[in-house]
């Protein structure tokens, strides 16, 4: 056999091996300095290196170095990652590197060139700004078309000189495309970021008529957290033989997130949650984000913690968008401790500074827990997530265990207590402490009319949201009537001085008399006495027996053998299936990882959100009203309101003509004197306009923007005419007597 020297270069795209020489060690060891994995390697341009030197970017995640390549070559991407992975600087840079590019120049009257497309107004925003702090350097412009805000500051944002990048929701931009008659011919890029969560929720029809405005030659991009396998529903979107980069087989949650199950009596949750705040609100982690089924239950919950002394505030989706922002405002600048949110914020915000998630209500589906608890442990950081099991909730824990591959930790197999406890046990709390809280909750319900009203209405929702609730499988609700909920402590909420008073109480719950409840009252001639005496004499070897048997299987020492159960069956051996290497299962290997992550576009694009579900009793039934029965299909299709004419429906709920429009824009124009920017001759007065607001601010913003701008005029001015110099002094001596006047005074009084 050859020897690697003497092969000489043979092997294709790989360099003949040379002798070593000191030479040859000095250039590798400076090579090895440089290092060739970060943005640097990829071809990125001067000005966007910096823009992502200055956020603070130093290496690329795994996500960002598969998929940034195959943007930058035009090929179509399908990204699946999860949560937090860095998916946003993924098609943010790409973008930012095309727009730049000789090749793509815009053209007059057709600036518009990129277009990301996010299911909520929050996610749009944060994407908003994380594309300006990227392109900083760059000198491109970027807006954002959100529903609920100003439409007529939409309109000025994308007449005139339109942005070069922009950041919508799919309802408002294409009434926004259809009011103004947009042409999306020049647009070079089309991102659709978390692509799973804007079918759920019903953007079907919205994204069909983007889709086919936009031209035949752009570059699609799909981000999500999780997509099924299949790529036959990517066509939809428009997709031309995609590339697929899937980074979330391996693992479905990051490493360095710590998992807490705390078994608790549905009744006691609030005092649960009560007692798991006061031990993980510390100054180390100050702030934590709770997850309620209902609205109803997150404004039950915010007067409860009001009580409580601890500042929270809350977002759901029935909320106003303003009121919205605000809240999750002053949660990111750690004014407030706790956010408590419903599934409307499961996914996409970003909290870097967060460490603590707890789902108060369990959610139905796995996918939805994953997205839950992404909103922590993200870029690297470690993070926890408690999660409160109450009876109803065991069946989904056990199909949530499955989709992890995960095992349940028992609070007597773990040697460490504290924070230092490993993940994945599942325990329960603190009776005495828990106890006492739930006595203090009990008051607040009896002496505040507010929390006795919000517990009423809470009860009522949670009837609603059990309607409407995915249910757990078959398999793991016939498992959880056999599984016992734990009754020792979670690790995590023990202290030193406990330790006495639970090691007492499992004492006495392992205790048995040797009496039974018949022969302590009675007399040794009565006849129950006589009776159990009788039974003790003939089964009293086998009662022991059987006693035994439980202390050493729940000390762990015996192992119950299910083969030795019945005599009948004990002499007989079964005969083991022997598989040759053909064999072909009809289940596959990871069947309940694809069922957890699967999305059926078709699906969610009818039937709105599969998964989120509604977080009130008035959503939930304005979405039932929507749908009957097809005899010929066996399912629920949804009713046409509008007898087969085509509408598209805003974030708003209004329905917009797809075939015409309303005259709205045109009013605008009318009463703004807007110029229309087709004109090509009066490219000069197009320089000389003003350019339009790309952000919607508030009018005290404006204010005090033109009070600074002629304060600054003013200060700039190095020549004063006579009457200014005149008014300056006369001004300077009031103040010189006023001074004066005090001054003699105070000598006056003394």
């Amino acid at each position: 056999m050859l020897k690697p020297k003497e092969l000489g270069d043979e092997l294709p795209g790989f360099d003949a091996v040379v002798e070593d020489t000191e030479q040859n060690d000095s250039q590798t060891n400076k090579k090895k300095k440089k290092g060739s994995g970060g943005f640097q390697s990829m071809g990125l341009s001067f000005p966007v290196l910096k823009g992502v030197t200055k956020r603070g970017y130093k290496q690329p995640t795994p996500i960002q170095r598969k998929t940034i390549p195959l943007a930058l070559s035009g090929k179509d991407v399908v990204a699946m990652a999860r949560t937090g992975s860095g998916k946003t600087a993924s098609f943010v840079l790409p973008i930012l590197e095309k727009l730049l590019s000789p090749n793509s120049k815009p053209q007059p009257g057709k600036n518009l060139r990129a277009l990301i497309l996010s299911p909520t107004r929050e996610l749009a925003l944060q994407t908003l700004r994380f594309v300006r702090e990227l392109g900083k350097f760059t000198g491109l412009s970027s807006a954002a078309i959100l529903g609920g805000e100003s439409i007529e500051q939409q309109f000025s944002v994308m007449s005139g000189k339109a942005p070069d990048i922009v950041v919508a929701t799919p309802g408002r931009f294409l009434h926004i495309c259809i009011e103004m008659s947009l042409k999306l011919d020049n647009i070079k890029v089309v991102v659709f970021d978390e692509a799973d969560r804007l079918f759920e929720l019903g953007f079907g029809e919205q994204l069909q008529e983007i889709v086919a405005r936009l031209p035949s030659s752009r570059q699609t991009l799909l981000f999500s957290a999780t997509l099924p396998k299949m790529l036959v529903e990517f066509a939809r979107a428009g997709l031309s033989d995609p590339m697929l980069i899937r980074l979330d087989v391996d693992w479905k949650l990051p490493s360095t997130l710590w998992l807490g199950w705390i078994s608790v009596r549905a009744e006691l949750k609030t005092a649960a949650l009560l007692l798991l705040l006061d031990k993980v609100l510390t100054p180390e982690t100050p702030q934590a984000v709770v997850f309620a089924a209902t609205r109803h239950h997150v404004e039950y919950l915010h007067l409860i913690l009001q009580q409580a002394g601890i500042t929270s505030t809350y977002a759901y989706s029935g909320l106003d968008p303003s009121a919205r922002k605000i809240a999750l405002g002053r949660f990111t600048n750690k004014k407030v401790s706790v956010l408590i949110v419903t599934d409307v914020a499961a996914r996409g915000l970003d909290l870097p500074a967060l460490d603590t998630v707890i789902n108060y209500n369990f959610p139905a589906k796995p996918k939805l827990f994953v997205h839950r608890v992404g909103r922590s442990a993200r870029a690297g950081r470690a993070g926890r997530a408690f999660s409160l099991i109450a009876a109803e909730d065991i069946a989904h824990l056990l199909d949530l265990q499955l989709f992890l591959g995960a095992e349940l930790l028992t609070p007597a197999s773990v040697e460490t207590n504290g924070p230092t406890c490993p993940s994945g046990v599942w325990g329960a709390m603190p009776t005495v402490q828990l106890e006492l809280r739930h006595q203090d909750v009990v008051t607040w319900e009896k002496n505040y009319s507010e929390i006795e009203e919000a517990v009423r209405t809470c009860s009522r929702g949670w009837q609603q949201y059990v309607k409407w609730r995915e249910p757990a499988s078959a398999e793991a609700n016939k498992r959880a009537k056999t599984t016992d909920a734990p009754t020792m402590t979670h690790p995590f909420l023990v202290d030193d001085n406990m330790d006495k008073a639970v090691d007492m109480v499992q004492q006495i719950k392992n205790y048995t008399p040797k009496g039974t409840i018949l022969e302590l009252s009675a007399k040794n001639d009565s006849p129950s006495y006589l009776a159990m005496k009788a039974k003790k004499q003939a089964h009293g070897k086998t009662v022991a027996k059987i006693r035994d048997n439980k202390k050493l299987k729940a000390a762990g020492i015996l192992v119950e053998d299910m083969g030795q159960k019945s005599n009948k069956n004990a002499g007989k051996k079964k005969k083991e299936v022997v598989r040759d290497e053909n064999y072909i299962p009809h289940q596959a290997s990871d069947q309940h990882t694809e069922m957890g992550m699967a999305v059926n576009f078709n699906a969610g694009a009818e039937s709105a959100a599969l998964e989120l579900g509604a977080d009130s009793a008035a959503a939930a039934r304005s979405r039932a009203a929507t749908l009957r029965w097809d005899r010929k299909r066996k399912k629920m299709v949804h009713v046409d309101p509008d007898g087969g004419r085509k509408m598209i429906r805003t974030e708003s709920g209004g329905r917009v003509p797809a075939t015409y429009r309303s005259g709205r824009y045109n009013e605008w124009k009318k009463r703004n004197a807007a110029v229309d920017d087709d004109d090509d001759d009066d490219q000069a007065r197009d320089v000389n306009r003003k350019k339009p607001v790309s952000e919607f601010r508030p009018h005290w913003v404006k204010h005090n923007e033109r009070v600074a701008k002629k304060a600054a005029e003013a200060k700039s001015k190095e020549f004063r005419d006579k009457q200014q110099i005149v008014k300056e002094r006369l001004r300077k001596d009031k103040v010189k007597q006023k001074l004066k006047y005090k001054v003699n005074k105070k000598k006056k009084r003394k």
